[in-house]
């Protein structure tokens, strides 16, 4: 069975990504069902359908699937609604594992994140200097409730 082991943070220093090339992300959400969430994103001229099981702690069971560019392109136009979340992803690789980091765009415009995909939960890791509070656990920062509650939204 495919598992996710992420850890999800907030940035406090941007300039991490000064020298790093992102990539854009499109995404948007078929079902938020807290059981199995079902997305759909872009980047470039690639496209995925991704189904996420329940998160227990920092696992989730993960399954994705490469798509036709165009169908994710109508999924997102017509079945995703307004809450399509769009995002600069920067990669910083740390030894065997990477950090992701996501500067979100539109609605979620100021959020910043950072998420490590770990082997197990309990493997160790470095907390770099430019990481902020962690927020693994805290479902607010959990994309497919973005796409329902913005960041712009939030109290």
């Amino acid at each position: 069975m495919a598992t996710e082991i992420e850890r999800k943070f907030k940035v406090s220093d941007i300039s991490i990504i000064d020298t790093l090339a992102g990539e854009r992300l499109t995404q948007g959400y078929l079902s938020h069902d807290k059981n199995a969430t079902v997305r759909i994103r872009t980047t470039g001229d690639t496209a995925w359908l991704t189904i996420k099981g329940k998160t227990v702690g920092a696992t989730r069971s993960e399954f994705e699937y490469p798509i036709p560019l165009a169908d994710a392109r109508q999924m997102l136009t017509e079945l995703c609604g307004a809450g399509v979340i769009d995002k600069t992803r920067y990669q910083l690789p740390q030894g065997d594992l990477c950090w992701e980091i996501d500067v979100f765009h539109g609605d979620n415009d100021g959020l910043i994140v950072a998420e490590i995909e770990l082997p197990s939960e309990g493997t160790s890791f470095e907390k770099p200097a430019w990481l902020g509070e962690e927020v693994t656990g805290d479902s607010r920062y959990y994309n497919s409730a973005l796409s329902t509650t913005p960041y712009k939204n939030w109290p």
